[in-house]
């Protein structure tokens, strides 16, 4: 993945609108940043900090303008795209909810992910099933549930679907996932589809493993599944991807006696995560129309009949309607040796560095620590005139590593008891948190129209401490040493 580039901002109070929600708005005449209409302190205030915030609007308007935006390309080129929410990127049972009114499918990729769909009310035949491990309790669950399709990782799945299918006296709907040997432009971690990784099958042994699948009665093929990586901007991964695939169709149609009805691309479509990454960034109709020109022409090339589409849009759905919030504990400042301000032009000529501590960190937002994610950060109780500070914003963690926000520019005067926002934190951030130094889970809220309610519940000490055998012996036999 390429380094992220930086630029100063005009203004360091102000916020990019291409990276906070949509509804987020703060300027001289509001001193405070809003979200959906309420106060940044106002949130804290009553939810606590640090805290997550889902914008309702911004998220059920970003999943309307992607389904719309592929079926409409998918109509130009003559076929149909079913549209599914990736839930791994942020998954409860309320966003589940949304994603379905909004006419999205949602795709699960474990146990305790379909139970969330399912406990939302989402139709089963409009989820998606995926998973390289999955275990054959899950699957058989899975079926009875009457999931649409399961994605076949390994050829190992084909028998565990095809016995609870048979057990439960139905045919399974069934995708192939495969790596085309395309690797996305993405960190090596993110890119999931050259060979030497766990999820799918080579291409090439699809032939095999599709006769496989058409030697049971209680499987239905209906098509493969290729996911390239994530966070990505150009349509060059998808378009040699597709190629690939497309010339494989032309294979299995000959195997299974007619055209192979569907075509999962993945997902994987990035977001700006800082303002740099916003002059990248195109917009959803433009991939749109690139994914089904990129399709429709494979599929000339192959002279085969075009297949049903489908996709898995995660990140580009949640990721931008989320915020979290901080609170700064204290600050200090580090001067930087010649050679980093010369040599880091992402450092932008600064002399010294101004850490920020918050009440959070790697518990809440792992990905600085996986991926090297960037983000971009605003003061949101005031707005202040102090000359502009490079700072790193990191948490409070015992790990060197544990950094919120890599580095930005902000008004110079941040002090302890400021509220931070750090923007589009929708998507794999409550998803991969943890409880690292017995740190507790914050609640997630969703805000809309100028009201928040609670749609996860955040952990207390006692949650922790209930986990702890002992603990919950005491409590449960009354001696809890009050």
């Amino acid at each position: 993945m390429p380094e992220p580039q930086h630029t100063a901002p005009a203004d360091p109070n102000a916020i990019d609108q291409r990276v906070f929600p949509p509804t987020a708005r703060r300027g001289r005449e509001c001193e405070q940043l809003k979200i959906g209409g309420i106060r940044a302190t106002e949130l804290t205030a009553k939810h606590g900090s640090p805290l997550y915030v889902v914008d309702e609007d911004a998220a059920r308007t970003r999943a309307r303008e992607i389904r719309e935006a592929l079926q409409t390309e998918a109509l130009r080129i003559g076929t149909e795209a079913t549209v599914y929410y990736a839930g791994k990127a942020f998954l409860c049972v309320e966003v589940a909810r949304w994603m379905a009114e909004e006419g999205l499918a949602i795709d699960v990729a474990s146990g305790g992910e379909l139970a969330v769909a399912l406990a939302a009310g989402v139709d089963p035949a409009r989820i998606g099933f995926h998973g390289n491990n999955k275990s054959e309790a899950e699957i058989a669950r899975a079926v009875r549930a009457g999931v649409g399709t399961i994605i076949i990782d390994s050829e190992i799945e084909t028998q565990r679907i095809a016995h609870a299918a048979a057990a439960a006296g139905t045919t399974q709907r069934v995708r192939l996932r495969v790596n085309s040997g395309v690797h996305a432009s993405t960190h090596d971690f993110l890119a999931t589809s050259h060979e030497d990784q766990k999820f799918g099958q080579p291409l090439r042994d699809a032939p095999r493993l599709v006769r496989g699948i058409l030697a049971h009665e209680s499987l239905e093929f209906v098509g493969l599944h290729c996911h390239i990586g994530s966070q990505i901007f150009a349509t060059d991964g998808f378009r040699e991807s597709a190629r690939r695939l497309l010339g494989t169709y032309r294979e299995l149609a000959e195997i299974t006696g007619a055209d192979i009805p569907e075509l999962n691309l993945g997902g994987g479509f990035g977001i700006a995560y800082t303002s740099a990454q916003a002059e990248e960034a195109p917009a959803i109709a433009e991939i749109a129309r690139e994914l089904a020109d990129i399709v429709a022409d494979g599929a000339r090339e192959h002279g085969i009949a075009i297949p049903k589409l489908a996709f898995e849009p995660g990140r580009a759905v949640i990721g931008q309607a989320g915020v979290t919030l901080y609170t700064v504990g204290t600050t200090k400042t580090v001067q930087l040796a010649e050679s980093d301000v010369a040599g880091d032009p992402a450092d932008l000529g600064y002399s010294e560095r101004l850490y920020v501590s918050v009440d959070g960190g790697m518990s809440d937002n792992a990905r600085p620590a996986l991926y090297g994610a960037d983000y971009q950060v605003r003061i949101a109780n005031r707005v202040s005139d102090a000359a502009p500070a490079l700072v790193r914003v990191v948490g409070k963690h015992c790990e060197s590593g544990d950094i919120v926000v890599q580095r930005d520019v902000i008004p110079g005067d941040v002090r302890p008891g400021d509220t931070l926002a750090v923007a589009a934190t929708g998507a794999y951030c409550w998803s991969l948190s943890s409880n690292y130094n017995y740190m507790p889970r914050p609640p997630v809220v969703a805000v809309r129209g100028g009201t928040s309610r609670v749609i996860v519940r955040g952990q207390t000490e006692d949650d922790l401490l209930a986990q702890s055998v002992m603990v919950a012996d005491a409590i449960e036999n009354g001696d809890t040493n009050e």
